[in-house]
């Protein structure tokens, strides 16, 4: 039985306000955390070498892609949509830069066998991977005057927090578990009174429809 027209449950809309919410706290952890004691690239592809034989462009169907193995809903929960519809369609930058969110979220549990086989321990650094550059227009266009680009509000932080509050207080009403690596890393942030990256509040922006208003 199909259900592509169903309404959304209540349920799956809480699930989705975790996920998105989850995702935003642990970049807020992992920009509080700076780079001190980060997995280098040589961990990633370990747990790539276990988890896929080391092919970051891996696709086999099972449900999982690219070199780490994300699931789509984890691809799409942390941010790995800004640069390719799935995993094994970024690049190895890529994919790194979105299994170091996860790794802020989840820690190495998201990969439970291959990390414990590979000894794997260091903790999570935020990082940066270029976006896939945009399609050029071969058809010639008029000229006009480009608009002002419109400046990160400087009140977007509180924005961000006021909307990630409110989420985690439904979802754990009904009885839904917030990771509390992600709450303390989160709530620890909040506490420095730094921003927050702009990659993370344009996360949130494309997100937040699923948020509590």
């Amino acid at each position: 039985m199909s259900g592509r027209h169903r309404k959304p449950t209540s349920t799956g809309r809480t699930v989705a306000k975790v996920a998105v919410s989850t995702a935003i706290m642990g970049g807020a952890g992992v920009a509080l955390a700076g780079h001190a004691a980060a997995a280098p690239d040589s961990d990633w592809d370990k747990l790539a070498q276990c988890e896929s034989g080391g092919n970051w462009g891996i696709n086999t169907g099972n449900g999982y892609q690219g070199g780490v193995q994300f699931s789509q809903s984890t691809w799409a929960a942390h941010g790995g949509t800004e640069y390719a519809a799935s995993a094994n369609q970024a690049t190895r930058e890529q994919q790194i830069t979105v299994a170091e969110r996860v790794l802020a979220t989840q820690g190495w549990g998201a990969w439970p066998t291959c990390s414990q086989r590979m000894g794997l321990h260091s903790g999570a650094t935020e990082r940066s991977a270029p976006a896939p550059a945009a399609t050029q227009n071969s058809h010639w266009t008029p000229q006009t005057d480009a608009a002002p680009q419109q400046p990160i509000q400087g009140d977007s932080t509180q924005e961000v927090f006021q909307a990630v509050d409110k989420a985690v207080a439904t979802a754990q009403s009904q009885g839904f578990a917030v990771p509390q690596q992600a709450l303390d890393a989160y709530n620890a942030f909040k506490s420095s009174g730094a921003k927050l990256d702009p990659s993370v509040v344009n996360f949130f922006e494309a997100n937040k429809n699923v948020l509590p208003n």
